[in-house]
């Protein structure tokens, strides 16, 4: 039980940690704007874990080496886009919007029925509230494409981590990752920048995604990918209550029932996907967990 309960709190504090480090990056807007901000913890966490895995071109066959390069691509575009939809939309609707990608994964997985589709259709309804007219339309197609490479990122990561030993293919994504962001946002960013965002840099790295990287593995180790998988449908509750805490967004009542539609819609959907893994050959991988973001 002791283990077990450790698993839980290092779960959920990585994922406090990465709400922490998105939170942050969004003080940064000001300076460096939603891309720059980006751009800032990518290079600086390719470059932390190029000193500290040092990938091996022998850890890697070509479908694997493609696959990791792949997952640098979808690493950066989920950072890229969720921070443009950060910079319009709250950070809980903003991370709520991005969890679609997981759930859809999930629900495809399991193959269940379609209510958990449709509690989450509903609960984003309620989160942008179209009949008001208000809605942040680019801030919402932003989450979206960030949902989007999230479920990118979860069926790569598993082809990843079943083909190539340890933290090596984390060594290529991240610094791919980097490669992409600066193709997009280096040119605005770079000559703006000082030694004070360098070291701010270095330091989001690691609140996002070096610690929570690490700190998730060791709670895979001690749980079982169901309750993990279900920890994670928490995450929008968690970017909720950060961005109340940290930067005032207070959501509307309304906005609160459709983070908690999506948040039931994941619960609902990832114990189906686990149900499903049980049934299957004990001695296959159980791929049902969703996988946390490398870097958003």
């Amino acid at each position: 039980m002791r283990t077990r309960e450790t698993g839980i709190a290092f779960a959920v504090l990585s994922m406090t940690m990465v709400q922490l480090g998105l939170a942050a990056s969004v003080g940064l807007f000001d300076r460096v704007g939603p891309e720059g901000a980006a751009w800032l913890r990518l290079v600086c966490a390719g470059l932390i874990v190029l000193v500290l895995f040092r990938p091996r071109p022998s850890s890697f066959d070509r479908n694997a080496f493609l696959a990791a390069v792949g997952l640098g691509v979808a690493t950066a575009g989920v950072t890229l886009l969720f921070m443009a939809a950060a910079a319009r939309l709250p950070l809980g609707t903003a991370r709520a919007l991005e969890f679609l990608g997981p759930l859809s994964v999930a629900v495809l997985r399991s193959r269940g029925r379609l209510i958990w589709p449709a509690l989450a259709f509903g609960g984003v309804l309620l989160l942008t509230q179209p009949w008001h007219g208000s809605v942040d339309g680019p801030g919402v197609l932003f989450a979206l494409g960030a949902a989007a490479c999230w479920a990118a990122y979860i069926v790569l990561t598993q082809h990843v981590g079943s083909n190539v030993t340890g933290l090596q293919g984390m060594g290529v994504s991240l610094p791919v990752a980097a490669v992409v962001a600066t193709a997009v946002a280096g040119p605005a960013t770079i000559p703006v920048m000082t030694w004070e965002l360098v070291v701010i840099g270095f330091g989001l790295a690691l609140l996002l995604p070096v610690i929570p990287f690490s700190l998730e593995y060791l709670a895979l180790r001690r749980l079982d990918a169901g309750v993990f998988g279900t920890l994670m449908s928490l995450e929008p509750a968690l970017a909720l209550m950060i961005g109340w805490l940290l930067l005032g967004q207070s959501p509307t009542l309304l906005q609160a029932f459709g983070i908690a539609g999506v948040i039931a819609a994941g619960i609902g959907a990832e114990k189906a996907a686990s149900r499903r893994a049980q049934q299957t050959e004990h001695d296959q991988p159980d791929d049902s967990v969703v996988p946390l973001p490398a870097d958003a």
